[in-house]
């Protein structure tokens, strides 16, 4: 039964998304992020579903009027120069066989996330675009928070088997990402029962992280709650809580996990070691490669023999700095780091500009709940290999698009009646 209700939902996603380009988006990611059609067990479980819905949202993408043109940010500009260095990488790739598959993946994201900026023209469908990206993902934040919870933490949680999200590091990555819009939209939303169901997600959620076991996402988790802790109003609530937190989690939490986190800055233990020796094999490989790298999926056992300190010690990248700087090089990880440092300081800008305009104070929150999630990502990914996860891609085109409609706002504003402080900023 379950089979048939996610096929039924998807198949009437088809024509909607032709018709709907944004909803479409919605469905997409939706599709794309919670996978569905991995939750059942039968004829939906194989089903092509991010398939057939993203090609349905394209093809009405080039009917409809309901559009703009793709935003003129600089984040825009370096987002294309960056998609641009991985075709031309791909076309000398040390590994080609992987290479172009890969090529067409990251390459279909790009694509949904430059669609995603010109069919988002309003406040309200960006709003309800996170909304969906945080609980598709909090779907299995709930999950595994209650099994962590039932079970007293004594098992790894895991995502969805044949998903991009069944390892747990990519799981608690995710969620850790997401955490920030489940807050800040919860303080934000005008509906109680929503208002709590956000809340309690996000709270759930952040179980899941905890017992994921995963380093790379407990790391991103801290710099979450330290980031949204620097940037609150209420910096000895927020303290207080943190601190209550800890004093409960000690006793809740069983010492196999305390075990595990304290061998974060051991860098003799196994796994640490195998991390060291793949970032020197993707600087020696960078270095042989320059200025370009290997292209995509060099961390293979082959060009281990041929660059890694340690030739038999294979691992993937376990960094989303490395992975970038093996494979696209000393220009991939200069636009990389170029694009999330200037992402970053964009949101920093809007933030300063706005948080005193009562009226426009809502793109202040967004920027900060942007900024966050991308600072999550930013240090989780310093030990996870994901440097073309997609949902980094979405928090960047949401942050262009908050500065577009940044600018559209104070334009209305500056040409009629405006609060003195919209005036002083637009001036």
């Amino acid at each position: 039964m379950r089979d048939y209700l996610v096929l039924a939902i998807i198949l009437a996603g088809i024509p909607i998304s032709f018709m709907r380009p944004y909803y479409g988006i919605l469905f997409w990611s939706w599709v794309g992020y919670m996978n569905p059609h991995r939750l059942t067990w039968g004829i939906a479980y194989n089903f092509p579903a991010a398939l057939v819905i993203g090609v349905s949202t394209l093809l009405g993408f080039f009917f409809t009027r309901n559009r703009t043109s793709l935003p003129r940010e600089r984040e825009t500009y370096l987002l294309l120069a960056l998609w641009a260095l991985f075709i031309l990488t791909t076309t000398v790739a040390l590994n080609p066989d992987d290479a172009w598959p890969q090529l067409e993946r990251v390459s279909k994201i790009l694509l949904m996330t430059m669609i995603t900026m010109m069919v988002i023209t309003t406040r309200k469908q960006l709003r309800w675009f996170l909304l969906v990206i945080a609980l598709s993902i909090g779907y299995f934040g709930v999950k595994g928070g209650i099994f962590s919870l039932r079970g007293g933490g004594a098992d790894r949680v895991y995502g969805p088997p044949g998903s991009f999200l069944e390892d747990n590091n990519d799981l608690g990555l995710a969620i850790v990402m997401v955490l920030p819009v489940m807050f800040f939209m919860a303080l934000e939303e005008s509906k109680k029962w929503f208002r709590y169901l956000l809340f309690a997600t996000g709270l759930l959620s952040i179980t899941t992280v905890v017992f994921t076991y995963s380093r790379g996402a407990f790391v991103g988790l801290a710099a979450v709650g330290a980031t949204a802790l620097l940037k609150s109003k209420r910096k000895l609530l927020g303290f207080l809580v943190i601190a209550f937190a800890l004093v409960m989690g000690t006793s809740l939490i069983p010492d196999r996990w305390f075990a595990r986190m304290a061998t974060i800055g051991d860098v003799t233990e196994g796994s640490a070691a195998g991390r060291i020796n793949a970032w020197h094999f993707a600087w020696n490989l960078a270095s042989a490669q320059f200025p370009i790298g290997g292209g995509f999926e060099t961390f293979t056992p082959t060009l281990f023999l041929r660059y890694a300190p340690n030739p038999l010690d294979f691992h993937a990248a376990h960094s989303i700095y490395f992975q970038m700087i093996g494979d696209q090089g000393a220009i991939g990880i200069v636009l990389f780091l170029s694009m999330l440092i200037s992402t970053l300081w964009s949101l920093q800008r809007l933030r300063n500009r706005f948080r005193k305009v009562p009226s426009l104070q809502w793109i202040s929150r967004y920027a900060t709940m942007l900024q966050i999630s991308l600072v999550g990502y930013m240090s989780s990914g310093a030990f996870l290999g994901r440097a073309y996860f997609d949902l980094a891609y979405h928090l960047i085109a949401s942050a262009i698009l908050l500065k577009v409609f940044a600018r559209r706002e104070l334009m209305a504003m500056a040409s009629g009646d405006a609060e003195p402080a919209v005036k002083e900023i637009a001036a």
